[in-house]
């Protein structure tokens, strides 16, 4: 009798070992080959996509061939934008009514517009002042935020206007071993004030190129953990650990048996 209580001793432990020990190799691998039931689409639109919302910054640089004129333009007359110390170009806030204040050409509305249109309305509110003049619009604010089992929670700042999902966790320091890959939600600000939910599997390959492959400014990331998080397995939980105490367990059976 109680030698069948140690076996059935054993392999309860065997099992739970196996159980909880182990998270399979599906659940750590990025960019697999699989059966995908999402219908993804390729994003044919990448650069242009991001529409300008309130409280984004916007850096502009008004060039032509006389520099007076150009330094005349860009000069800190406007209430909301503030001088770069690396050169000479001016960051401008937008408001809650998605306004511009432009030094002597006053306001100037960007409501729907991505940076190549909002550079358009600049010019256009320029056309009375200049004949002839280049104009750099670029956006100031590019940033995302994501929190989770990544090793680098938080807002990190963007090197362009809109990275890949990939170039999003390497800059958070990757995942921990309990993200769930195949539920990464990505909460996107929409222009008419509301948010789009988009959740991504980033174990399948075919995500590479599709819509729901790159990251906005002002995107949120949550990464959730995964069900061996949730039972109260550490990250420096390993098989090692609990064969210890497997054979301490099993040593103190045999020894109460005798």
């Amino acid at each position: 009798m109680k030698n069948l209580k140690v076996n059935s001793l054993w392999l309860l432990l065997l099992v739970l070992l196996f159980g909880v020990s182990c998270i399979p190799q599906k659940e750590l691998l990025y960019l697999q080959d699989k059966e995908s039931v999402v219908n993804y689409e390729k994003a044919e639109v990448i650069t242009g996509k991001y529409i300008l919302q309130p409280n984004d910054y916007l850096f502009i640089q008004v060039s032509t061939f006389d520099p007076k004129i150009s330094e005349f333009f860009n000069s800190t007359q406007g209430g909301n934008q503030t001088q770069s110390s690396q050169s000479n170009m001016f960051m401008y806030m937008i408001d809650d009514q998605m306004n511009i204040d432009f030094p002597y050409v006053g306001k100037i509305n960007l409501k729907g517009c991505n940076l190549e249109c909002a550079r358009l309305n600049i010019m256009e509110g320029l056309k009375p002042f200049l004949k002839d003049a280049n104009l750099i619009v670029r956006l100031g604010s590019n940033a995302f935020t994501i929190l989770g089992e990544v090793r680098g929670p938080g807002q990190h700042k963007m090197s362009k206007d809109q990275i890949t999902i990939f170039e999003a966790i390497g800059i958070a320091g990757d995942l921990t071993a309990f993200g769930k890959k195949k539920d990464v939600k990505i909460v996107r600000p929409q222009p008419d004030g509301t948010y789009k939910t988009i959740v991504v599997d980033i174990t399948d390959s075919k995500i590479v190129g599709s819509d729901k492959y790159f990251i906005y400014p002002n995107d949120f990331i949550y990464v959730r953990p995964i069900r061996a998080k949730q039972l109260g397995i550490g990250e420096s939980f390993s098989l090692g650990v609990f064969s210890s105490l497997l054979a301490l367990t099993l040593t103190v059976l045999t020894l109460t048996r005798r």
